[in-house]
C-alpha cells in the first residue's frame, strides 16, 4: 500500500478558524477524514487492538463481522504487523464474515472465505473453531435453515462487538443492494447484473460467475455495538456523501447506518471529496482564498446560476453564500475578470510550448524547442484514449515523443480474440498454433493464474496494438515505443502484487536514458489499490529516485486522466483543444486497438466503448468552458502539473 500520490491542495477551510460541529453540520455520521489510506489503516487497526485487548482483560471474547475487498485490505495488514510485534492477540476473537459468493467453494481463489483467510485469518493466533465463515457449498434446500443458524451463532457467542466492511459504489452493504429493508437477516439473495459484472473478471466472464450470494441482513448488521466503515479514493465520493449527507432510503442501502448510535465511517480525502465541506466548503465556515480555490468558488457559482463568469453579480455572489470571497478578494468585477483570464490561459494549442513566444502566460515554457517528452501509459491504450490528441499534436510539432507502457495488459484480452488472431495467421500462411492453444484455453480452470504460454500471446497482441496506433500518429514504434512489462502486474491473474523495487528501477532506466523535459502519465485517484493507480505511484517512486539528477530541474510532469473521470476544471493547468478532425485521428488510433473493441473486457457501469467514453469527456470539457464564456472547442483534453518538488 503507498500513499506518495497526493496532489497539492490549495486553499479551502482554514483549520481551526470554526468548531468541528459548524463545518461537519450536513453530515448525519460521524466521519473522520484523513490524510492518506495509511493513516485511516493505522487508526482503525489501533481501535480494533485496543477492543480486543479490554475484552482480553475482562475474560471474554470479542466478536467481530468482517469483510474482505479492497477497503481494509490495509487495515489486516496493520493488525498483523501489531501481532507481529506482539500488541495484539486474536486468541480471544469470534470471526464471522459479512457475504459470500452462492455457490461456492472456500478454496476457490475468488470466494470471500479464501480472500479473509489468505489476507488475514491465516497468519494470525485465532482458534479454529472461532472462524465462523459463510459456507458457500451449502446445498440450495438447505440455505434457509443454514441463515438462521448464523443468526443463531451470533446470538449464542453475545452479539457483535464490531462490524468492520466497505461499502459499493452504489451504496451497497455486503450484498444488500438497492431495495433492501432496514429489518433484512442473513438470507440468500440474487446478485445484480452490476455486483455480477464486478466479480465476472475473475471468472472469464459473468457467465461463469455466481448468480447469488448468502449476506448478512441490514438488521443483522445494524446490532452490531460497534461499526467501522473505511473507504479510500475517489470513486467512493459520491456514494460517502450520500450516505453521510444524504436521507435515509433503501435505494442507498448503507443509509440506513445513520440510525446507528456507534457508527463512525474514516475516510481519506479523496473519498471525502463530495462532503460539503470539502465540495462547498463556504457553506460551512471560512475559507482561505488562495487562486484556484478562487477559480473552484467562481466556476461552481457560474454553474450554479447559468452564467459566464463575466456575467455573474455582486447579487450572485451574496445570495449563494459567495459574501466572504469578495470581502477577501475584492470586487465581484475584479474578481470575475482574474478568473476569467486565470481559464483562459489554461488554453493552449502548443502542449509542448510554443516557439519564440511569450511564455508568460502560457502553461508550458517555450524552450528548449524541441522538448524530449515521455508518455506513460499504465496499459497499451490509455495513452491514446486519455491524450490521443495532444500525443498527436507533440509529434506533429516536432517533439522527441517517446511512449512507455506500463504493464502488458495482457489480462483484458479475451481468449476468442487470441484465436481470431491465431486463426487469421494461419489463414495468411503462417505456422499453424490454433489447436494447440485452443487446447491450452480449455484446460484453465476458474481461479487458476493464466498459463505462462497464453499470458505472452495476449501480451504480443497488445504490443502490436499499441505499436500500431503510434504509427497512427507518425511515430517511429521501433525506437520510442517502449514496453516496461513491470513486474507487479505479471501475476495471470486479477490481483496484482505490490509495488517494489524492480518495478521502479526499470523506470528510473527509462527516464536517465531519455532525460525528457516533459513527463505525461495517468493521474488517476479513484482505486488506491488498481493499476493505474500503481503505475503513477511507480513514477513517482522513480522520479524520487532521480531527485538529484541534473535533468530533472527542467522537468515538468503532467497528470492525465483515464477513460472513467475528468480533472474538475478548478484544479487544470492545461487545456489543449481539438479540431473535429482531430478528434477523428484520436479515434482511428484508439480503433487500433482491435482486443478492447466492441467488447470492452472491464466496462465497469459503463457500456460505452472507450472511443465513445473519450470524445464524451472531451467534448463535455469544451462544453463546460463554453459555458464559463471561454471560445467554442469541439473537444479539450485537459491535465494538472506537478513540479519537480511535488516528486
Amino acid at each position: 500500500m503507498k500513499d506518495n500520490y497526493q496532489l497539492p491542495g490549495e486553499g479551502g477551510l482554514i483549520p481551526g478558524a470554526d468548531p468541528e460541529d459548524m463545518i461537519s453540520r450536513w453530515e448525519k455520521i460521524r466521519t473522520r477524514v484523513v490524510a492518506t489510506e495509511t493513516e485511516g489503516a493505522e487508526y482503525i487497526a489501533s481501535e480494533i487492538a485496543s477492543a480486543i485487548e479490554k475484552r482480553r482483560a475482562a475474560g471474554g471474547n470479542y466478536v467481530m463481522v468482517l469483510s474482505n475487498g479492497q477497503s481494509p485490505v490495509g487495515i489486516y495488514k496493520h493488525l498483523l504487523e501489531m501481532h507481529r510485534r506482539g500488541a495484539v492477540s486474536f486468541a480471544n476473537v469470534v470471526v464471522f464474515d459479512i457475504d459470500e459468493l452462492y455457490p461456492i467453494t472456500p478454496e476457490h481463489h475468488k470466494s470471500r472465505n479464501y480472500e479473509l483467510r489468505d489476507a488475514f485469518l491465516d497468519h494470525i493466533d485465532i482458534r479454529p473453531e472461532n472462524i465462523r465463515l459463510i459456507d458457500g457449498t451449502v446445498p440450495p434446500a438447505e440455505v434457509g435453515a443454514y441463515c438462521r443458524r448464523l443468526e443463531a451463532d451470533i446470538a449464542a457467542v453475545g452479539g457483535i462487538d464490531l462490524a468492520l466492511f466497505g461499502v459499493g459504489v452504489a451504496g451497497q452493504v455486503g450484498h444488500n443492494e438497492a431495495g433492501t429493508f432496514y429489518n433484512t437477516r442473513t438470507r440468500l439473495v440474487a446478485m445484480s447484473n452490476a455486483s455480477r459484472k464486478s466479480v465476472a473478471d475473475s471468472f472469464f466472464g459473468a457467465g461463469d460467475a455466481p448468480s447469488k450470494a448468502i449476506t448478512m441482513g441490514i438488521g443483522t448488521i445494524l446490532g452490531a455495538r460497534r461499526i467501522i466503515v473505511p473507504a479510500w479514493g475517489e470513486d467512493k465520493a459520491d456514494a460517502i456523501a450520500r450516505i453521510v449527507e444524504g436521507e435515509i432510503t433503501p435505494d442507498i442501502p448503507a443509509s440506513y447506518l445513520q440510525s446507528h448510535s456507534d457508527l463512525e465511517i474514516v475516510v481519506d480525502r479523496h473519498a471525502a471529496e463530495h462532503l460539503t465541506r470539502f465540495r462547498t466548503p463556504w457553506l460551512v465556515g471560512t475559507c482561505d482564498w488562495k487562486p484556484k480555490f478562487i477559480r473552484k468558488a467562481v466556476i461552481w457559482l457560474s454553474q450554479k446560476v447559468g452564467k459566464p463568469v463575466l456575467k455573474l453579480t455582486y447579487k450572485d455572489y451574496t445570495d449563494n453564500s459567495l459574501g466572504q470571497l469578495l470581502d477577501s478578494a475584492g470586487t465581484f468585477d475584479s474578481v470575475n475578470i482574474k478568473v476569467f483570464n486565470d481559464l483562459q490561459h489554461t488554453i493552449t494549442g502548443w502542449p509542448g510550448g510554443k516557439p519564440n513566444a511569450d511564455d508568460s502566460t502560457r502553461p508550458e515554457r517555450s524552450k528548449p524547442f524541441p522538448k524530449r517528452v515521455v508518455i506513460f501509459s499504465p496499459h497499451p491504450d490509455d495513452d491514446v484514449i486519455s491524450m490521443g490528441g495532444t500525443f498527436c499534436r507533440l509529434v506533429e510539432q516536432g517533439h522527441d515523443v517517446h511512449v512507455a507502457y506500463q504493464t502488458s495488459g495482457n489480462f483484458a484480452v479475451y481468449d476468442d480474440m487470441v484465436l481470431m488472431t491465431l486463426d487469421t495467421a494461419r489463414e495468411c500462411g503462417f505456422p499453424n498454433r490454433y489447436d494447440e492453444v485452443k487446447a491450452l484455453i480449455a484446460a484453465k480452470k476458474n481461479g487458476e493464474s493464466e498459463p505462462v504460454e497464453l499470458r505472452a500471446l495476449k501480451s504480443g497482441m497488445r504490443r502490436g496494438e499499441a505499436k500500431a496506433a503510434c504509427r497512427e500518429f507518425g511515430l517511429d514504434d521501433a525506437t520510442h515505443c517502449h514496453f516496461l512489462n513491470l513486474p507487479f502486474y505479471e501475476t495471470g491473474g486479477l490481483k496484482k502484487n505490490e509495488l517494489g523495487k524492480a518495478d521502479i528501477d526499470i523506470i528510473v532506466k527509462l527516464l536517465r536514458d531519455i532525460e525528457p523535459h516533459q513527463i505525461y502519465a495517468a493521474g488517476d485517484l479513484s482505486d488506491p489499490h488498481g493499476t493505474h493507480r500503481v503505475c503513477i505511484e511507480a513514477v513517482l517512486g522513480a522520479l524520487k529516485v532521480c531527485a538529484a539528477d541534473k535533468w530533472i530541474g527542467e522537468c515538468n510532469l503532467w497528470l492525465y486522466r483515464g477513460a472513467w473521470q475528468e480533472w474538475d476544471l478548478d484544479m487544470v493547468d492545461m487545456a489543449v483543444p481539438l479540431s473535429p478532425d482531430e478528434v477523428v485521428k484520436k479515434r482511428h488510433a484508439i480503433f487500433r486497438h482491435i482486443s478492447q473493441k466492441d467488447i470492452v473486457p472491464f466496462p465497469g457501469e459503463d457500456a460505452r466503448e472507450f472511443w465513445q467514453r473519450a470524445e464524451d469527456r472531451t467534448q463535455h470539457t469544451a462544453r463546460v468552458y463554453d459555458a464559463l464564456g471561454m471560445a467554442e472547442y469541439q473537444a479539450i483534453e485537459v491535465f494538472v502539473k506537478l513540479k519537480p518538488n511535488h516528486f
